[in-house]
């Protein structure tokens, strides 16, 4: 008894020996960062397809950066949250729960599909009929009936005298997906369809055509193409298997299995216990999904972190923006000038004044409600508007009324035939960083994220082994 604490030392010091043997390209913080982990990192990131490809050196920077604020979202506890936790948890199971189905629980559940197919079957078997529809509503005028019914028989004498079938179908058939084919339908097996279709289509043998016959959809006539029985499993194998994969099946194949685990515990195991204990395990033997489930973890801890610092803050701080607006002003000069305002259309002289009236003394972005309220509260449209900041070429009215350039364009409002504007014309520069407010919020929140990265630098630790770095993606 002695013996198996020695032996469990032994296994834990080889353990911890072979980890110490991946060599460490950095520090962040105090936590390592073995060279796999970064190269994982970087070839995903600068694989096949990615255009603006980086060396080594420019993207550990980046790299850095992000471990950082992944550090950062620790200290803040951010992985405590139960929404961090549950959010996690789904990116991680959507891995994890599919290796708990081997080949042999697929097979298993082709060959139960199969069985229940071929119950399903029965000794009557599988047919590929090929049909001509003639429509009938079942709310049809009796003079409708007839009309159908008489077209159906029209059909079926044709037939008798020698047309041929899949020629009429493409002709006058009414179900345009098997007229397209012929008439010729899938292959069925019983309670696919309607009673009365069935009925018919399985008195006939191959190469039998039925008489007209009335459905739920209309007035039918079966040609009979093939019949035949249920081909045996081993030739129907490939075709289930894919359809299980292809259908999702095999999640559902999973659920079973972890509930069933679940329940085979009586109690002493719960499904996020077992998920946690085979992602460890499937963390222990591939790399790649080690990564790949830290890169959900860290990735779900940036983007909260990142949301907090610097993303939301930017889009809610307005005096933050407006001050920032007014620093860097020149930075958004315009190349041609705007107008901001709105062109508008209107049936009488009297409403281009009303309009005018209706605004003037309003902030910008309360334009259209108020327009909307006073002159189109309800089905009743009395103006149409454009509103917006324009340059030439934008608006053929403000080109033509602001910009004095002429228009070639048609009136866009027949019925409205007046055409007016309402604004300003703005030279060079913006009025107010509402005008490009998508792009000083842009900017913005880059001064916010480099101002925390440089804080982020200046707060952890940071050790980057140099002659590592050099071994990326150039080693054994």
């Amino acid at each position: 008894m002695r013996k198996l604490p020695l032996l469990v030392a032994i296994l834990l010091t080889a353990v911890v020996a072979m980890a110490q043997k991946e060599p460490i390209v950095m520090t962040v913080n105090g936590v390592p960062v073995t060279r796999s982990e970064f190269e994982y990192s970087y070839n995903k990131n600068n694989g096949e397809g990615i255009a603006d490809k980086l060396t080594v050196e420019e993207y550990v920077e980046l790299f850095v950066n992000y471990k950082l604020k992944v550090a950062a979202a620790l200290d803040a506890r951010l992985d405590t949250l139960s929404s961090f936790k549950e959010e996690y948890a789904m990116y991680r199971n959507q891995q994890v729960r599919p290796t708990l189905v081997t080949d042999a629980d697929v097979l298993e559940e082709a060959k139960r599909i199969y069985i229940d197919t071929k119950e399903m079957v029965g000794p009557r078997g599988l047919v590929r009929p090929a049909h001509i529809l003639i429509r009938l509503s079942t709310k049809a005028s009796v003079r409708e009936q007839e009309t159908a019914s008489q077209r159906a028989d029209s059909v079926y004498r044709a037939l008798l005298a020698g047309a041929d079938f899949a020629e009429m179908a493409g002709k006058v058939s009414q179900d345009p997906g098997s007229a397209r084919q012929g008439g010729l339908l899938p292959w069925m097996a019983p309670h696919q369809t309607f009673k009365e279709f069935e009925e018919v289509a399985y008195s006939l043998q191959k190469g039998e055509m039925s008489r007209p016959f009335l459905s739920p959809e209309g007035y039918h006539i079966v040609l009979m193409r093939d019949r035949k029985q249920l081909e045996p499993f081993d030739s129907l194998k490939e075709d289930i298997v894919y359809a299980i994969e292809q259908q999702g099946i095999r999640d559902a194949i999973a659920a079973q299995k972890v509930a069933q685990t679940v329940r085979d515990s009586k109690g002493t195991l719960t499904e996020a216990q077992l998920m946690d204990m085979r992602a460890d395990s499937l963390a222990t033997a591939d790399s790649d999904m080690k990564y790949l489930m830290q890169e959900y973890h860290d990735g779900l801890l940036l983007y909260e972190i990142s949301n907090q610092k610097v993303w939301k803050r930017a889009a809610e701080d307005e005096e933050g923006l407006r001050t920032w607006f007014r620093k860097h002003k020149k930075d958004y000069a315009w190349s041609e000038p705007r107008y901001k305002g709105m062109a508008y259309h209107v049936k009488t002289k009297s409403d281009v004044k009303a309009v005018r009236q209706c605004v003037k003394s309003l902030p910008f972005e309360q334009w259209e409600d108020a327009l909307r309220q006073t002159f189109n509260p309800d089905s009743v449209i009395r103006i149409r508007v454009e509103k917006g900041i324009f340059k030439l070429g934008d608006n053929p009215v403000v080109d033509q009324m602001v910009f004095k350039v002429r228009s070639h364009s048609q009136q866009v409002y027949p019925d409205y035939p007046i055409d007016a504007v309402f604004g300003k014309k703005l030279k060079k520069y913006p009025d107010d960083y509402t005008d490009v407010r998508e792009k000083v919020v842009e900017d913005y929140q880059d001064m916010l994220e480099s101002e925390w990265v440089a804080s982020l630098r200046r707060h952890y630790p940071v050790q980057i082994d140099y002659e590592v770095l050099k071994t990326i993606n150039q080693h054994p």
